[in-house]
């Protein structure tokens, strides 16, 4: 932070993908006429809700019964880049297993990881005989399948950027949960179109429980995704020209 501080006068902007980093910077003494804040987009043609019988045929490809209730988690959360069986705490992965178990008292639960470097988590839910799947795949395409296949999504981490997984869920129509990190407090208003839960697996798993309990999780889902379209990429990349790319070309006009 210290080495970014001292570089400030260098820099013609600033972006960030939140406002919670954005109060961070203003306090840490970034002037505001340098600083903006630009959402991680989301390509909301490729991820989009599907009808249940789509839905059921991309599980059935997992082989996920429609009686489960999926729950994803789809992102780094161990040390480097091998099994991962160091978890890097910053992720939540510790809390990611006791919302699993608590909610798995209550629900036929089942967790659907992807991304590298989950072995603590696999690990966890394995001592805990919760049934989980984990895959990686090689393009974007196929992660976008696999939230078409979710019940449920949940962000557990104690720090973020994003995560990419906030907006990609709710594109998706995947009802979340997320902690207070990252984006998510700038695109899930609390009851409305997801929930925010405290860093603590039993608000993480009340939190879930009412979500899907929701009498309105229809109407939930719809304003989800009607909210993130803000973040779609047109919508980003079109930011990122006006401005921040346009201004800077005029200057050496």
């Amino acid at each position: 932070i210290k080495k970014f501080l001292d570089s400030l006068e260098k820099l013609k902007k600033v972006i960030t993908a939140s406002s919670i980093v954005e109060k961070r910077l203003i306090n840490w003494g970034v002037g505001q006429e340098k600083l903006l804040r630009i959402p991680i987009g989301v390509d909301t043609k490729l991820f989009f809700p599907v009808l249940n019988k789509e839905k059921h045929k991309i599980r059935k490809k997992f082989g996920i019964s429609d009686d489960k209730v999926l729950v994803g988690s789809f992102q780094k959360d161990g040390e480097g880049w091998g099994n991962g069986d160091v978890p890097k705490y910053i992720k939540g992965p510790d809390l990611l297993v006791e919302s699993v178990l608590n909610l798995s008292k209550h629900l036929p639960i089942v967790v659907f990881l992807t991304g590298p470097a989950r072995g603590y988590v696999k690990s966890e839910l394995a001592k805990r005989n919760i049934k989980f799947i984990h895959h990686q795949f090689n393009n974007i395409f196929e992660i976008a399948k696999c939230y078409q296949a979710l019940d449920l999504y949940l962000v557990t981490s104690r720090e973020e950027g994003g995560p990419k997984g906030i907006v990609e869920s709710m594109a998706s129509g995947v009802p979340i949960v997320s902690t207070k990190v990252g984006m998510a407090e700038d695109f899930i208003y609390e009851g409305k179109n997801g929930e925010i839960a405290n860093t603590n697996s039993v608000d993480i798993c009340d939190k879930a429980l009412n979500l899907l309990n929701n009498p309105n999780l229809k109407d939930v889902l719809k304003l989800a995704r009607e909210t993130v379209k803000e973040a779609d990429w047109d919508n980003v990349a079109n930011l990122h020209w006006e401005k921040i790319y346009k201004p800077l070309l005029n200057l050496y006009k």
